[in-house]
Protein backbone atom coordinates (compact mmCIF):
# COMPACT_ATOMS: atom_id res chain seq x y z
CA UNK A 1 0.00 0.00 0.00
CA UNK A 2 1.07 3.52 -0.98
CA UNK A 3 2.73 4.75 2.30
CA UNK A 4 0.74 8.57 1.70
CA UNK A 5 -2.62 6.39 1.67
CA UNK A 6 -4.49 4.59 4.32
CA UNK A 7 -7.34 2.57 4.54
CA UNK A 8 -10.36 1.70 6.84
CA UNK A 9 -12.08 -1.74 6.55
CA UNK A 10 -15.26 -2.11 7.66
CA UNK A 11 -17.09 -5.41 7.54
CA UNK A 12 -20.64 -6.89 7.83
CA UNK A 13 -21.80 -10.63 8.02
CA UNK A 14 -23.30 -13.11 6.39
CA UNK A 15 -26.74 -14.83 6.78
CA UNK A 16 -27.37 -16.85 9.90
CA UNK A 17 -30.57 -18.99 11.69
CA UNK A 18 -33.29 -17.45 10.26
CA UNK A 19 -31.62 -14.23 9.19
CA UNK A 20 -31.20 -15.15 5.18
CA UNK A 21 -30.72 -11.58 4.28
CA UNK A 22 -28.46 -10.09 7.37
CA UNK A 23 -29.11 -6.37 7.64
CA UNK A 24 -25.41 -5.69 8.86
CA UNK A 25 -24.51 -6.57 5.42
CA UNK A 26 -26.92 -4.63 3.75
CA UNK A 27 -25.98 -1.30 5.58
CA UNK A 28 -22.11 -2.03 4.80
CA UNK A 29 -23.11 -2.54 0.87
CA UNK A 30 -25.01 0.53 0.80
CA UNK A 31 -21.78 2.41 3.09
CA UNK A 32 -19.66 1.04 0.02
CA UNK A 33 -21.92 2.91 -2.79
CA UNK A 34 -21.95 6.22 -0.97
CA UNK A 35 -18.19 6.12 0.05
CA UNK A 36 -17.03 7.89 3.06
CA UNK A 37 -16.41 11.49 2.09
CA UNK A 38 -13.25 13.87 3.39
CA UNK A 39 -10.09 12.97 3.01
CA UNK A 40 -9.35 11.29 -0.69
CA UNK A 41 -5.90 9.17 -0.04
CA UNK A 42 -8.47 7.38 2.82
CA UNK A 43 -9.35 4.04 0.65
CA UNK A 44 -12.79 2.12 1.74
CA UNK A 45 -12.46 -1.75 1.96
CA UNK A 46 -15.78 -3.61 2.96
CA UNK A 47 -15.58 -7.57 3.34
CA UNK A 48 -18.17 -9.64 3.99
CA UNK A 49 -17.33 -12.01 7.61
CA UNK A 50 -19.11 -15.61 7.68
CA UNK A 51 -21.15 -16.35 11.27
CA UNK A 52 -17.81 -18.95 11.97
CA UNK A 53 -15.58 -18.32 14.05
CA UNK A 54 -12.59 -20.30 12.51
CA UNK A 55 -12.59 -18.07 9.26
CA UNK A 56 -13.28 -15.00 11.01
CA UNK A 57 -10.08 -15.51 13.32
CA UNK A 58 -8.46 -16.03 9.80
CA UNK A 59 -9.81 -12.89 8.47
CA UNK A 60 -9.60 -10.13 10.92
CA UNK A 61 -5.80 -11.67 10.95
CA UNK A 62 -5.60 -11.08 6.89
CA UNK A 63 -6.60 -7.80 7.70
CA UNK A 64 -4.48 -6.68 9.69
CA UNK A 65 -1.69 -7.98 7.91
CA UNK A 66 -2.37 -7.12 4.76
CA UNK A 67 -4.24 -4.37 4.83
CA UNK A 68 -2.87 -2.61 7.88
CA UNK A 69 -5.71 -0.16 8.52
CA UNK A 70 -6.02 3.38 10.14
CA UNK A 71 -9.54 1.78 11.71
CA UNK A 72 -11.61 -1.63 11.19
CA UNK A 73 -15.56 -1.11 11.55
CA UNK A 74 -17.44 -4.46 12.60
CA UNK A 75 -21.00 -4.14 11.70
CA UNK A 76 -23.23 -7.04 13.29
CA UNK A 77 -26.90 -7.66 13.56
CA UNK A 78 -28.54 -7.34 16.97
CA UNK A 79 -32.08 -9.45 15.92
CA UNK A 80 -33.84 -7.71 19.36
CA UNK A 81 -32.94 -3.77 18.76
CA UNK A 82 -34.34 -1.07 17.48
CA UNK A 83 -31.47 1.35 17.29
CA UNK A 84 -28.25 1.19 16.20
CA UNK A 85 -25.52 0.45 19.32
CA UNK A 86 -22.22 1.09 19.65
CA UNK A 87 -20.34 -1.47 21.74
CA UNK A 88 -17.64 -0.39 23.70
CA UNK A 89 -15.54 -3.50 24.93
CA UNK A 90 -15.47 -6.62 23.63
CA UNK A 91 -14.62 -10.06 26.27
CA UNK A 92 -12.05 -12.68 25.86
CA UNK A 93 -14.78 -15.53 27.59
CA UNK A 94 -18.35 -16.99 27.18
CA UNK A 95 -18.44 -17.93 23.72
CA UNK A 96 -20.59 -21.24 24.13
CA UNK A 97 -22.97 -20.93 21.38
CA UNK A 98 -21.93 -22.81 18.30
CA UNK A 99 -21.80 -20.87 14.64
CA UNK A 100 -23.03 -21.69 11.69
CA UNK A 101 -21.03 -24.76 11.14
CA UNK A 102 -21.99 -25.94 14.72
CA UNK A 103 -18.47 -25.20 15.99
CA UNK A 104 -17.83 -23.56 19.81
CA UNK A 105 -14.34 -22.14 20.65
CA UNK A 106 -12.25 -24.17 22.60
CA UNK A 107 -12.86 -23.35 26.17
CA UNK A 108 -15.37 -20.62 24.78
CA UNK A 109 -12.13 -18.05 24.56
CA UNK A 110 -10.73 -16.19 22.08
CA UNK A 111 -7.43 -16.53 22.81
CA UNK A 112 -5.87 -17.96 25.53
CA UNK A 113 -3.84 -15.84 28.13
CA UNK A 114 -5.42 -13.11 26.89
CA UNK A 115 -7.22 -10.39 28.89
CA UNK A 116 -10.10 -10.34 30.10
CA UNK A 117 -11.82 -7.41 28.22
CA UNK A 118 -10.63 -4.76 25.58
CA UNK A 119 -12.15 -1.83 25.23
CA UNK A 120 -11.98 0.25 22.14
CA UNK A 121 -9.77 3.37 21.55
CA UNK A 122 -12.90 5.32 19.99
CA UNK A 123 -14.85 6.40 23.14
CA UNK A 124 -18.20 5.59 22.12
CA UNK A 125 -19.88 7.26 24.94
CA UNK A 126 -18.59 10.56 23.54
CA UNK A 127 -19.34 9.92 19.82
CA UNK A 128 -22.90 8.57 20.91
CA UNK A 129 -23.43 12.08 22.86
CA UNK A 130 -21.95 13.92 19.70
CA UNK A 131 -22.96 12.38 16.57
CA UNK A 132 -26.01 13.18 14.60
CA UNK A 133 -27.59 10.83 12.33
CA UNK A 134 -31.12 12.01 11.37
CA UNK A 135 -34.11 9.53 12.11
CA UNK A 136 -31.95 7.31 13.82
CA UNK A 137 -31.72 6.53 17.56
CA UNK A 138 -27.74 5.56 18.54
CA UNK A 139 -27.09 4.00 22.02
CA UNK A 140 -23.91 2.92 23.99
CA UNK A 141 -23.06 -0.32 25.36
CA UNK A 142 -20.42 -2.53 26.61
CA UNK A 143 -21.85 -6.10 26.76
CA UNK A 144 -21.57 -6.97 22.82
CA UNK A 145 -22.94 -10.19 23.03
CA UNK A 146 -20.87 -12.97 23.58
CA UNK A 147 -21.26 -14.28 19.85
CA UNK A 148 -19.33 -14.05 16.33
CA UNK A 149 -19.40 -10.25 16.59
CA UNK A 150 -18.38 -10.41 19.79
CA UNK A 151 -15.68 -12.38 19.03
CA UNK A 152 -14.54 -10.88 15.89
CA UNK A 153 -14.12 -7.35 18.06
CA UNK A 154 -12.33 -9.05 20.47
CA UNK A 155 -9.43 -10.52 18.14
CA UNK A 156 -9.65 -6.82 15.80
CA UNK A 157 -8.81 -4.69 19.49
CA UNK A 158 -6.26 -7.21 19.96
CA UNK A 159 -4.30 -7.41 16.68
CA UNK A 160 -4.92 -3.65 16.07
CA UNK A 161 -4.24 -2.07 19.23
CA UNK A 162 -7.41 -0.64 20.25
CA UNK A 163 -8.13 0.46 16.44
CA UNK A 164 -11.33 -1.26 15.83
CA UNK A 165 -14.89 -0.53 16.80
CA UNK A 166 -18.06 -2.28 16.08
CA UNK A 167 -21.17 -1.49 15.65
CA UNK A 168 -24.87 -3.42 16.01
CA UNK A 169 -27.56 -2.58 13.77
CA UNK A 170 -31.06 -3.84 13.92
CA UNK A 171 -32.97 -5.85 11.67
CA UNK A 172 -34.05 -4.01 8.08
CA UNK A 173 -37.60 -2.23 8.68
CA UNK A 174 -39.90 -0.35 7.06
CA UNK A 175 -38.46 2.78 9.83
CA UNK A 176 -35.02 1.67 9.42
CA UNK A 177 -34.23 0.32 5.92
CA UNK A 178 -30.47 -0.28 3.93
CA UNK A 179 -30.06 2.89 2.68
CA UNK A 180 -30.59 4.80 6.17
CA UNK A 181 -28.42 2.50 7.73
CA UNK A 182 -26.15 3.02 5.52
CA UNK A 183 -26.24 6.74 5.71
CA UNK A 184 -25.85 6.17 9.54
CA UNK A 185 -23.08 4.32 9.26
CA UNK A 186 -20.87 6.49 7.05
CA UNK A 187 -21.56 9.34 9.82
CA UNK A 188 -20.30 7.06 12.44
CA UNK A 189 -17.29 5.65 10.37
CA UNK A 190 -16.01 9.06 9.32
CA UNK A 191 -16.66 10.51 12.71
CA UNK A 192 -14.89 7.12 14.23
CA UNK A 193 -11.86 7.70 11.75
CA UNK A 194 -11.57 11.63 13.41
CA UNK A 195 -10.79 10.00 16.46
CA UNK A 196 -8.37 7.46 16.16
CA UNK A 197 -6.09 10.04 13.77
CA UNK A 198 -5.43 12.05 16.60
CA UNK A 199 -3.85 11.04 19.83
CA UNK A 200 -2.89 7.60 18.56
CA UNK A 201 -5.60 5.09 20.63
CA UNK A 202 -4.42 2.16 22.51
CA UNK A 203 -6.30 -0.51 23.62
CA UNK A 204 -7.81 -0.55 27.79
CA UNK A 205 -7.96 -3.64 29.79
CA UNK A 206 -10.84 -3.60 31.89
CA UNK A 207 -11.27 -1.17 34.68
CA UNK A 208 -9.50 1.71 33.12
CA UNK A 209 -11.37 4.73 30.52
CA UNK A 210 -13.50 4.98 28.62
CA UNK A 211 -16.42 4.61 30.88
Amino acid sequence: MDSESSCVVVTGFGPFRQHLVNSSWEAVKELSKLGLSGDPDVELHVLQLPVDYREVKQRVTRIWEDLQPQLAVHVGLDASAKAIILEQCAKNRGYWEADIRGFRPTRGECLPDGPEVIVSGVNMRALRKCVAVEGVQVLYSRDAGRYVCDYTYYLSLHRGNGRAALIHVPPLSYWLPAPVLGQALRVLVQDMLEEVREPEPEAWIAGTQPR
